[in-house]
């Protein structure tokens, strides 16, 4: 029998090795940690600390090889899960222990309706069909899914980077599982379906008493949901305990490291807020994208027009750098996309120091290439996986025949790896040996390879620790002051937004609500739904979520 008071989950000295041709990686190192009935636990550091890889020793998801469980114990309900059969992880696995991945793009199957994918999660535990689809359409709306009915057999490339990860929560949580492990589960998440989610896995906590485990580098996200909290460092453990003591009175360098690099919600804003008077880089008038619906398998076209831009019109000058933000689906990626030529406007115009972007020649759009470069949302999909990282960094400069040497080249890759806080080594080795965060650091390091004059930055820092996050801000900010560089940064960091941006876009269904200076849109934002938006910002301090509980309990 199961003892009532014994905890939900623990893990008991865990050490995971990854045998790969550089040696022995000890990714997880005696680690241990416990979760009760009812508990949210956060597990902080920087990527490759090992959070993900506990966490996958737990599922069961360890590749071996290369990677070899060495030592500890998995406790679910007192039975050690790395004892069990295959068939009996599948029984626990999605009914008993369910997960949010990082990378919704990759665990989603692109072949499949998303309708169907959320229901194939409760088909394979015995669910009748017709209970499934109702469930699961029930499941996609308390997620923030619009339209669900409508959009159920849609496909996952047919929808945004944050409406992906909220179908991932979806098929996570659509048996009530006894435990949720959430790999950072809001990292592409605005802040308003951050606020929803959050709640609705809290409305299940208090409902079912499920345990969380919460993989994260948003300390605003610790703060509002967990109470204790674990940080690693280097695979090992380096401190834990409540969150408010850990948050309050950090005893180890590392996490005051980490609690120093959290950008304040609060204070003002840093960068100098006079705008550049510079000259006019890029002009934007009236810029519309149309997108005609379809439906099935073969993409059948309804009478239904998207508008996922709108009329949308403003400009940008050398050495700015103009935040948008916006609620997932907003048009914001849609913007970036059509400015990069990666997909044809409707109608409207966008110039680049005069001259028409949307018809350049052949000639012309090659060359605005090495002036514009982009740093995308989701790396695992951007990078190469047949390449190794060095060559990844040095393809621009091949591309556009730059007349550097291989040793040259070589030694430039190294310190674009150094400026984005990654080793040199990491040259050898290919994209899907390194985490997410340093994948998107190895994006960020090849746009600046050609020293662009604009970059388009499409959530490019959502996927980095806080301390990263900080260091190549302070990159961004270094290079931006030394070679006068542009940025359109498209962000729902509020917090980072307001560190680093000099103004800022904010969109709703295709549209600019409202613009202006990062300290009128802070200080002073004129629409409702900027309002919404800066009041649903986590706060990284324990003590205003406490007093935010207590108000609502009164």
């Amino acid at each position: 029998m199961v003892d009532a008071g014994a905890p939900l989950a623990e893990v008991r000295n865990l050490s995971v090795d990854f045998h790969t041709r550089y040696g022995i990686v000890h990714a997880v190192r005696d680690v241990s940690w416990t979760i009760n009935r009812g508990e949210s636990l956060a597990i902080l550091g920087e990527s490759g600390s090992g959070k993900s890889v506990t966490a996958n020793a737990v599922m069961g998801l360890i590749d071996s090889p290369p990677g070899h469980i060495v030592n500890g114990t998995v406790l679910f309900h007192g039975e050690n899960l790395l004892e069990l059969t295959p068939q009996a992880r599948r029984d626990i696995n999605g009914r008993k222990i369910a997960m949010v991945f990082q990378d919704p793009l990759a665990a989603l199957n692109p072949v499949y309706p998303i309708g169907w994918q959320v229901a194939e999660t409760l088909l394979a535990h015995n669910v009748s069909a017709a209970e499934a689809r109702g469930r699961a359409l029930d499941l996609l709306g308390r997620v923030g899914i619009p339209d669900a009915q409508r959009r159920f057999n849609d496909y996952p490339h047919q929808f945004s980077g944050g409406q992906r990860q909220r179908i991932m929560i979806a098929m996570a949580l659509g048996l009530k599982p006894d435990l949720l492990i959430a790999d950072e589960p809001t990292t592409a998440l605005d802040v308003t379906v951050q606020a929803q989610i959050l709640r609705l896995i809290k409305e299940l906590q208090d409902e079912t008493g499920m345990g969380l485990l919460l993989i994260t580098h948003d300390m605003g996200v610790v703060a509002e949901v967990a109470e204790r909290v674990v940080v690693m460092k280097d695979g090992a453990v380096v401190e834990t305990g409540p969150v408010r003591q850990v948050f309050k009175s950090p005893q180890h360098p590392y996490t005051q490291q980490l609690i120093a690099a959290v950008p304040s919600i609060r204070a003002g804003a840093t960068v100098d807020e006079t705008r550049p008077a510079t000259d006019l880089l890029l002009d934007v008038r009236g810029l519309s994208k149309h997108y005609q619906m379809t439906t099935g398998m073969f993409a059948s076209r309804t009478e239904e027009v998207v508008r996922g831009l709108d009329g949308v019109t403003f400009d940008l000058r050398q050495g700015e750098t103009l935040a948008i933000v916006g609620e997932s689906g907003s048009g914001k990626s849609t913007l970036a996309r059509t400015l990069l030529g990666l997909s044809n406007p409707t109608e409207g115009t966008a110039s680049y120091r005069g001259h028409d972007m949307f018809r350049a020649t052949p000639t012309e759009r090659m060359a605005l290439r090495r002036r514009i470069q982009a740093v995308f949302q989701d790396p695992a999909s951007s990078l190469n996986p047949r390449m190794y990282v060095g060559d990844v960094i040095a393809e621009p400069w091949i591309i556009h025949h730059d007349p550097r040497s291989a040793a040259q080249r070589k030694e430039d890759v190294a310190k674009l790896l150094t400026q984005v806080g990654l080793p040199p080594a990491f040259a050898n080795r290919y994209p899907h040996q390194l985490s997410g965060g340093q994948q998107q650091r190895v994006a960020i390091a090849r746009a600046l390879a050609l020293r662009p004059e604009l970059i388009v930055f499409d959530e490019a820092v959502s996927a980095l620790d806080v301390s990263i996050q900080a260091q190549v801000i302070a990159l961004l900010k270094d290079l931006r002051a030394a070679f006068g560089l542009s940025y359109l940064f498209i962000a729902h960091d509020l917090a980072v937004v307001r560190d680093f941006a000099h103004r800022i876009l904010v969109m709703r269904r295709g549209k600019i609500v409202e613009q202006g200076s990062t300290e009128q849109i802070f200080d002073r934002p004129q629409e409702p739904y900027t309002q919404e938006l800066i009041a649903a910002m986590p706060d990284p301090d324990p003590d205003v979520h406490a007093a935010r509980r207590a108000a609502e309990i009164a």
